[in-house]
């Protein structure tokens, strides 16, 4: 057998070599032990018994999830859980469930066909729609389905119960609550055919620390159950059937990677202190509460961008005030006393909500997104601001607005924070009266006015994904156009540096929460320029430390001092490369 080299999307980083498990879970198919030309009886008696085996399968199938959504509480957290609660509401769509038995009873057909035609059918109106997270959300459709099918079969277990690890599974998509079940010790990847970035899937897998490749395409049909198989889940790669020389260069990878994250673990216990004494704070961005125990383990000084969106992104409707004030709650209660900054929701652009009915728009980057939205409307932002006011009871909370443009947007945002406040102590309930209220810096005209807004906000938090974008006038999203999207293009590090200046001008502070936060090379100029407190990735913070006890904050304000005079990105990162390796071993 040939070795295949399959390339798909890395969403959870991890180099593993395993024996392959392919994983093939009841197909919500018509024509899985259906005849299409199977009917029940036309008499009373035989549609009821049909009805009475369907009903039973949704009560099996709702104590199933709900056994499921309690050890995926334990695992994984509150909000992650809530994936599946979602899924148990589907089960109560008017959508969904009654029309099998609709067909059950006026077409008469059998309990398993009925379900299969009404999951194939929305799948296929969901996966007919030009937009990938409605796609995804057919994988939810498909699960749900399933679980009626293996109810209505007893004794289909789909295969994960088999597997005695470790293994990398293999499957042509895993849904949510597949993935729920992975046990990590035994299943230590997976590399699936479907599946993008945002899916359910792939947020669980980096909060279960799976390695896991997703979006292979058809190559992933060439594995064989009990294949060896190399998994890069940084790279999105899959050797199936590497040679010898090939796998071992993948064994030294895997262990190097091991030991590299031993080392950085002893970082991750330590403050982030540069090489001449000075103070870093270093914080972490999460996407749900359940990721702020996993920071504190990794040694962040607070959360620096809670990204608020994955709450509404990951229900079927709109979640209530109280909803997520649970949420903001539970991750400020894991910090324990360190700061929560929680950015109000950043819908919009390329995170749509389908049950917001948000307008088609020909450049929704440029358009109605964030807090565009929460002013036109108020009711939501409302909403919000009223749970992240009470969460501030509960530990160090700080907000923040995205998408500001101008003072206008800005004072009208506070105004509605104060109108809230003033509600709140009307009905008496308790909040951070202090909180800090800060904005996002991630258009150009806000980062030119930062001196107008540095009098009126206390914190600045620069966004450089969108500020690199909207600077250089090059979608992020779009490869014919990457070479252009770069943070260290001299008119973005000029935009920065003004923020920084202008923060410190009037006695308040800068942190950045972008991709440029994360990345070593650009450490020394960060430091340099004098930014306050960074923000990343929690599993990047150890290796941020490291790199930060290696700098000397003097001679990094020199450096970024020189770089400012650089007239091309491509100077810039040479002159930081020729920086670091004029460095000493550990810097």
């Amino acid at each position: 057998m040939k070795r295949l080299h399959i390339q798909g999307l890395g969403v959870s980083e991890g180099i593993r070599i395993a024996k392959a498990h392919i994983y093939k879970p009841v197909q919500a198919v018509i024509g899985e032990g259906v005849r299409s030309e199977d009917c029940i009886p036309d008499n009373p008696s035989a549609v009821e018994a049909e009805l009475h085996k369907l009903r039973k399968a949704k009560t099996d199938c709702v104590e199933q999830l709900g056994k499921l959504i309690k050890k995926a509480k334990e695992a994984v957290g509150e909000e992650q859980a809530g994936i599946l609660a979602g899924q148990r509401k589907l089960l109560d769509d008017p959508a969904f469930y009654p029309k099998m038995e609709a067909r059950v009873r006026e077409q008469l057909e059998p309990a398993p066909r009925a379900v299969a035609e009404i999951v194939r059918q929305v799948v296929s109106m969901l996966e007919g729609i030009n937009n990938n997270y409605m796609k995804e959300r057919a994988a939810d459709i498909r699960d749900i389905g399933s679980r009626l099918l293996a109810c209505l079969s007893p004794g289909q277990t789909g295969g994960l119960a088999e597997i005695e690890g470790p293994v990398i599974l293999v499957a042509d998509d895993l849904a949510p609550s597949d993935t729920v079940q992975l046990d990590p010790a035994l299943v230590i990847g997976f590399i699936t055919r479907t599946g993008g970035a945002t899916s359910h899937t792939a947020i669980l897998a980096r909060s279960l620390g799976i390695a896991a490749v997703v979006g292979a395409g058809d190559g992933v049909g060439g594995i064989e159950d009990g294949d060896t198989l190399v998994l890069d889940g940084a790279a999105g790669l899959c050797i199936v059937r590497p040679e010898e020389p090939e796998a071992e260069r993948y064994r030294l990878r895997m262990r190097q990677e091991l030991e590299r994250n031993r080392s950085l673990e002893e970082y991750a216990a330590r403050p982030a202190v540069t090489a001449d004494g000075t103070r870093v704070e270093l914080a972490a961005n999460i996407g749900s509460a359940a990721e702020a125990e996993n920071a504190v383990r990794q040694g962040a000084d607070g959360v620096g961008l809670f990204r608020t969106e994955f709450l509404f992104m990951n229900a079927q409707a709109m979640p209530g005030e109280e909803e997520q004030f649970r949420a903001y709650r539970e991750a400020a209660r894991s910090m324990g006393g360190r700061s929560v900054i929680i950015r109000t929701m950043d819908i919009g652009g390329d995170k749509e909500l389908p049950y917001l009915q948000l307008p088609k728009e020909m450049n929704p980057f440029l358009g109605y997104r964030a807090i565009r939205i929460g002013l036109d409307r108020q009711e939501l932002l409302r909403t919000q601001l009223r749970a992240v006011l009470r969460a501030s009871a509960f530990g160090t909370v700080k907000v923040m607005f995205p998408m500001i443009s101008g003072l206008q947007e800005w004072r009208q945002a506070k105004a509605i924070l104060t109108e809230v406040q003033a509600e709140l102590s009307q009905d008496g309930v308790s909040y951070d009266k202090n909180m800090e209220v800060g904005i996002m810096v991630e258009i150009p005209s806000t980062a030119v006015l930062a001196e107008m807004f540095a009098s009126e906000v206390d914190f600045f938090s620069i966004g450089t994904n969108d500020l690199v974008q909207y600077t250089v006038a090059a979608d992020r999203m779009n490869e014919h156009v990457a070479h252009l999207y770069d943070y260290f293009h001299p008119a973005v590090l000029h935009l920065i540096h003004r923020v920084i200046e202008a923060s410190h001008a009037v006695g308040k502070w800068t942190g950045m929460c972008g991709s440029m936060a994360g990345d070593p090379l650009a450490a020394p100029l960060l430091l340099g320029l004098g930014l306050d407190e960074w923000s990343l990735e929690a599993s990047r913070l150890g290796g941020m430390k490291e790199r930060l006890a290696s700098l000397d904050r003097q001679e990094c304000r020199e450096l970024a001092k020189r770089i400012l005079c650089l007239d091309t990105p491509q100077a810039v990162r040479q002159a930081l490369e020729e920086f670091l390796n004029t460095q000493g071993p550990s810097r």
